[in-house]
């Protein structure tokens, strides 16, 4: 399963129109987004945080498979919040389950940049699968 949900409705997104950057943390991996190779995949809204990371090899858990119908794919925006969509009610209800929610958390499947400022995400240690990204370096 993945892509949208059908039983909430769609998102008001703006899509961007310019190549961007989102950095991933605390790998401290940057990949380069261009808006005319997306979306990548069906995980997540076109475009999503989700969909980007997935697509770079990025480890982000996603039990419902991108849907909005979980909370796994948590992250917190540390920059360029202001030039993402807005939450819907639907990804309000499902963040209220998130561990260690802030006031910059979004859903990765839910969040889309408009590309219009880059963008730095937290992957929450609670959601790096560490079974499939390899044990921490001490």
């Amino acid at each position: 399963m993945g892509g949208q949900n059908p039983y909430i409705q769609d998102a008001e997104v703006e899509l961007p129109t310019q190549k961007y950057k989102i950095t991933f943390q605390p790998m401290n991996v940057t990949v380069e987004v261009d808006p005319a190779e997306l979306p990548y995949g069906d995980h997540g809204l076109p475009g999503s945080i989700l969909d980007i990371a997935l697509k770079h090899g990025i480890e982000l858990d996603h039990a419902c498979g991108g849907v909005c119908a979980c909370s796994t794919c948590h992250v917190v925006v540390r920059e360029g919040l202001d030039h993402c969509n807005e939450p819907s009610e639907e990804e309000e209800d499902q963040l209220d389950d998130a561990y260690g929610l802030t006031p910059q958390s979004r859903l990765g499947c839910q969040c889309i940049p408009n590309g219009k400022k880059d963008v730095v995400v937290e992957i929450p240690q609670w959601n790096r699968n560490l079974s499939r990204e390899g044990q921490p370096q001490e």
